[in-house]
């Protein structure tokens, strides 16, 4: 194999795979990414065993052939590589070398057979859809904060992507939640997604997604089956199994008639508890809101560090509230919100409660009290 590319779309494909292979593996093929070239292109596969990226980048074959090599190693040498230098890559099979060469730098890697690194088995999949990059990033930005990281409650470790019943009919909705806090946004169903398997996406493949979703002009085709996910763009393909699991049932945890509303600018709010929760103890994190006509007091008594206090003004007209919450999920949940309002429904000081950005109904936020 000898191959001829450009610097930033090598580093660029190299992200992306490094980002797929672990770190610490006892298998040594799994730190390796497959490099094979052919026609006028150079194709670049990483996987864990779950989660299979294959990234085709243009390049210049002069002779083609396929060659697995350390992916962090050779993400780490072009990285540091000059801006805008030429690459050429070329492999050595009788000493189980590949060469890469750059102005006057030369590097001579090891690598491991192609024959033993693992493809992921194609599977059937049931159900076939497209959808733009800038609806499928929302949908994933506005809920991945709140999957638990818990690994005994392995069935919440991803978001629930499934089909449901909107306030307007059929919807898209992921929904991810960790028992503390919930967040479900909804997006218009696309075409042919209407008998989509409900499938929850791994942790892992959630953060790989968002490196393929930086293009606005382009459309992701997603393929979903009972047991694989696959998201493609015309240059990457992403493939992961999905968590083997029953998402719990949201919808029971989603209050339906808290009747005290707050109105209050999202970004006020946040710049507030942030500060107030500067002196409270990292452990804790507990930001007391008292309620009353139009104003929100907003403080925090840390005994070892200190107390603070804030007052905004709101939009409240119903009876005195006073609750608590960890200031962290206060902060998670008001930095998703796009509108200039956030809407807080309560009940008591002990009941979940709801949020709103302003008068939009298809993202909302639970968030469970907590004693201060």
């Amino acid at each position: 194999m000898k191959v001829g590319i450009e610097r930033s779309a090598l580093l660029r494909a190299m992200n992306r795979a490094q980002g797929v292979v672990e770190r610490r593996t006892t298998i040594p093929i799994l730190s390796n990414v497959l490099i094979e070239a052919e026609g006028d292109s150079l194709s670049f596969r990483a996987t864990d065993l779950d989660l299979e990226l294959l990234d085709r980048v243009p390049a210049v074959v002069e002779a083609p052939g396929a060659v697995t090599v350390g992916a962090h190693t050779l993400y780490e040498i072009v990285r540091k590589l000059p801006e805008g230098a030429q690459v050429s890559i070329r492999d050595d099979p009788a000493n189980s070398r590949m060469e890469v060469r750059a102005g006057r730098s030369h590097f001579s890697l090891a690598t491991l057979p192609r024959e033993d690194f693992p493809i992921m088995a194609s599977s059937e999949y049931g159900c076939s859809y497209t959808i733009e990059t800038p609806v499928l990033r929302r949908l994933f930005d506005k809920v991945k904060f709140a999957i638990s990281t818990e690994e005994t409650r392995y069935y919440l470790n991803g978001v629930y992507l499934h089909v449901a019943e909107g306030g307007n009919g059929k919807v898209l909705r992921c929904v991810a939640t960790d028992g503390h806090r919930l967040a479900r946004v909804d997006a218009p169903l696309p075409e042919g997604a209407e008998n989509a398997p409900g499938v929850i996406v791994p942790r892992k493949t959630v953060g790989e997604l968002r490196k393929l979703l930086e293009d606005d002009e382009t459309t992701i085709a997603v393929s979903v089956s009972e047991t694989k996910i696959r998201f493609a763009t015309p240059e990457v393909t992403l493939t992961s199994k999905v968590i083997d699991g029953t998402f719990p049932d949201y919808s029971r945890v989603i209050p339906q008639a808290n009747p005290r509303k707050l109105i209050v600018d999202a970004a006020e709010f946040a710049r507030a508890v942030d500060r107030v929760s500067t002196v409270s103890s990292e452990r804790s994190r507990a930001v007391k809101l008292a309620l009353e006509e139009d104003r929100l007091t907003l403080s925090v008594n840390a005994p070892d560090s200190g107390a603070a206090e804030e007052e905004l003004a709101v939009a409240y007209d119903d009876e005195p509230l006073e609750i608590g919450f960890n200031a962290k999920y206060l902060l998670e949940i008001a930095s998703q919100i796009d509108r200039e309002n956030a809407v807080f429904m309560f009940n008591t000081m002990n009941d979940p409660t709801l949020v709103r950005e302003g008068d939009d109904e298809s993202a909302v936020y639970v968030v469970m009290p907590m004693r201060v």
